[in-house]
């Protein structure tokens, strides 16, 4: 049990740094934005990388790059994501700016409109003493959105399964 709980925690570190690192994978081209749009992430994932997929399937399709110098896989023209797999399936997608929900919530955005956004969402409180962020737990059946945010402002978002997420904060998070 704890090889399996270490190896868990071990994933989600290497998302998280993976997040920060601000390393673009290189691949095929994808269409620019226009500067400041934001790419949405509904609760099924990303218009090319659905929550339970597998690595195979992304790699084969071009979607999941191995061979960035980054920390682990990164998903090919979204430098802003950052994937969490579990068991070989995309169990969460760790977003930064300029990813947004479809109710317009982003890095950045304050935690009083993500209130308003999602009124049923969960507040999470990080241990004392931890250098970790309080969270929203913003759930729609069995998938969710997780704020991280400082008490002002939305710091980080993580959106997939509402178990992985909630497990997530419960573990623990940070760079690798």
């Amino acid at each position: 049990m704890k090889l399996r709980q270490f190896g868990f925690i071990a994933t989600l570190l290497v998302a998280a740094s993976i997040a920060g690192s601000g390393v673009r994978p290189q691949g095929p081209e994808v269409p620019a934005r226009p500067v400041g749009a934001a790419e949405v992430v509904g609760l099924d994932g990303l218009r090319n990388a659905a929550f339970g997929d597998t690595e195979e399937d992304l790699t084969r399709r071009g979607v999941l790059r191995t061979d960035v110098d980054a920390c682990g896989p990164t998903l090919a023209g979204h430098g802003a994501v950052s994937p969490i797999f579990v068991d070989d399936r995309l169990v969460l997608l760790w977003l930064d700016d300029p990813m947004s929900t479809p109710e317009g919530v982003s890095v950045g955005t304050p935690v009083a409109e993500v209130r308003a956004a999602y009124p049923a969402a969960v507040a999470l409180t990080a241990p004392h003493g931890t250098h970790r962020f309080d969270g929203l737990l913003a759930r729609d059946g069995d998938r969710a959105y997780l704020f991280l945010h400082d008490g002002v402002t939305v710091r980080e978002i993580i959106a997939g399964y509402a178990d992985w997420a909630r497990r997530l904060f419960d573990d623990g998070y940070g760079p690798c």
